[in-house]
C-alpha cells in the first residue's frame, strides 16, 4: 500500500511518511500514559529515551537555523548535519560491520521515494554502488542509456536507440566484471531488455520505470533487486571521514562542454570521434583514478581502473577492448605524464583522445600524438576520483 501511494510522487510519499511517523509517536506517548497510570511514575529508562528524543529535536532545529544562514556558501566555517537513521541494512562492507541508511531530518532523496518491486533486502554496497550507477546514467545526456557498476566503478556503458540494445552493448564491454553488478537504465525498461538481462546474475536493477510485463520477467528472479526511482539530487557537500573529523569538499561536476575542449594535434576528431570522446570523458569521470576509458561508437569498450600508474590502466583498458576500440576515441581522467600511454594507445587502435592537459611534458604527448596519427583534445578540467 505504501509503496503505491508513494508512486504518486515525492508530495505523497512524505505525507504517508508523515502519517506513519505520528502513529509511531502516539503509540509511543500511549505506552508511556500506560506506565505512568501503572506505576505512577515514569523510569530512568523512559525518562533518558524522551530526554534523547527531546535534545535531538532542538538539536536538529538548530542545525537548519544554521543551514539558513549559511545559504550560498559553498564551505563554511562550520558544519551541523542532523540525520535520522532512514533505513536498516543487514551489516556493512562486511558482516561483523553494524550499518544503516542515514538521511538529513527534513529532507529527502531520491531513496526515500523509490519503490523495490522484487528481491532481497539491500545491503549496504547495493546501496553504495546503486547510487554510483544512477548518478552515473543520468550523466550520459538524453539518449537512452546503460550503465554497468561492479565495486563502484563503472564495467560498462553505451548509448543506443532504444534501451534494450542500449543495456546490450553495455554488458558487452565486460561480461566478467558484469556478473554480480548493478545495471542503471535512464529509460523504462522495455520487455525485450528485461529478457536480456534475465539470464545474467545481476545484483540490482534501477530505472525510472518498467514496461507491462517487464516486472513479470525480472520479478521472477528472486535474488534481484529490482528498484524504480526518481532522478537523483545533488548533494551540496562530499564527505569522508578521517581521524576526528571529515574531510568535505564541493561534489565533483562537468564543467567544461565540448565546444569549449581545445583540439592540440594536427589530427581533427571526426564527427563520430566527437560523439565517443563526450561520452568517454562522462563515463572516466565515474571510474577511480588512474581512469582510462576506450569508447567506439556509443558503447565502452574497455575501462582501465584504480591503477597506481596511469599506463598500467591504458593497457588494462586495451586487452579489454581486444581491438574494438579501432577508430575510436579514449578519455583519461587527468593528464598524460609521458608518451609511453601513448604509444600504448596507438597500438590498441585508439584514433581520438581527450584528456585535461597541463602536464610539464604536454608538448612530448602532443608530438607523440602527432607521429601516430591520432587526434587529442585537451578539456582543461580535471576528474579524478579515489
Amino acid at each position: 500500500m505504501h509503496a503505491a501511494l508513494a508512486r504518486r510522487g515525492p508530495d505523497a510519499a512524505a505525507a504517508i511518511d508523515r502519517v506513519l511517523e505520528l502513529d509511531r509517536q502516539w503509540r509511543a506517548v500511549t505506552t508511556e500514559l500506560e506506565e505512568l497510570r501503572a506505576d505512577r511514575a515514569l523510569s530512568a529508562e523512559t525518562k533518558r529515551r524522551l530526554a534523547r528524543a527531546a535534545f535531538a529535536h532542538t538539536a536538529a532545529y538548530d542545525a537548519a537555523i544554521v543551514a539558513w544562514f549559511d545559504e550560498g556558501e559553498t564551505l563554511p566555517p562550520s558544519i551541523h548535519l542532523a540525520l535520522e537513521r532512514a533505513q536498516e541494512v543487514r551489516y556493512g562492507e562486511n558482516p561483523h560491520q553494524q550499518a544503516a541508511r542515514y538521511r538529513q531530518v527534513g529532507h529527502r532523496g531520491w531513496w526515500d521515494d523509490m519503490t523495490q518491486h522484487g528481491g532481497k533486502e539491500l545491503s549496504y554496497l547495493n546501496l553504495y554502488d546503486t547510487e554510483a550507477a544512477w548518478r552515473l546514467v543520468h550523466d550520459l545526456g538524453g539518449s537512452p542509456a546503460v550503465a554497468i557498476i561492479k565495486h563502484a566503478n563503472p564495467c560498462g556503458a553505451a548509448l543506443a536507440d532504444d534501451i534494450e540494445t542500449a543495456y546490450t552493448r553495455a554488458h558487452e564491454c565486460d561480461p566478467v566484471s558484469a556478473f554480480g553488478g548493478i545495471v542503471a537504465a535512464n529509460r523504462p525498461v522495455s520487455v525485450a531488455m528485461a529478457e536480456a538481462l534475465a539470464p545474467i546474475f545481476t545484483e540490482v536493477v534501477v530505472a525510472p520505470g518498467y514496461e507491462p510485463g517487464a516486472l513479470e520477467v525480472l520479478t521472477a528472479k528472486k535474488n534481484l533487486r529490482v528498484l524504480e526511482g526518481q532522478p537523483p539530487g545533488r548533494p551540496r557537500f562530499d564527505l569522508r571521514s578521517i581521524d576526528a573529523g571529515l574531510l568535505v569538499q564541493e561534489p565533483d561536476r562537468f564543467i567544461a562542454r565540448p565546444g569549449d575542449w581545445q583540439v592540440v594535434t594536427k589530427a581533427k576528431p571526426t564527427d563520430e570521434q566527437w560523439r565517443d570522446l563526450e561520452l568517454a570523458w562522462r563515463v572516466c569521470g565515474w571510474v577511480k583514478s588512474n581512469a582510462i576509458v576506450f569508447v567506439k561508437d556509443g558503447q565502452a569498450v574497455g575501462i582501465g581502473a584504480g591503477q597506481q600508474n596511469r599506463v598500467d590502466s591504458v593497457r588494462i583498458a586495451a586487452r579489454k577492448a581486444d581491438g574494438r576500440a579501432r577508430g575510436g576515441a579514449c578519455a583519461s581522467d587527468a593528464f598524460f605524464p609521458f608518451r609511453d600511454n601513448i604509444d600504448e594507445l596507438a597500438a590498441a587502435g585508439v584514433g581520438a583522445v581527450v584528456q585535461p592537459g597541463g602536464s610539464l611534458r604536454d608538448e612530448e604527448v602532443i608530438t607523440a600524438a602527432d607521429e601516430h596519427g591520432l587526434a587529442m583534445v585537451f578539456t582543461g578540467e580535471r576528474h579524478f576520483r579515489h
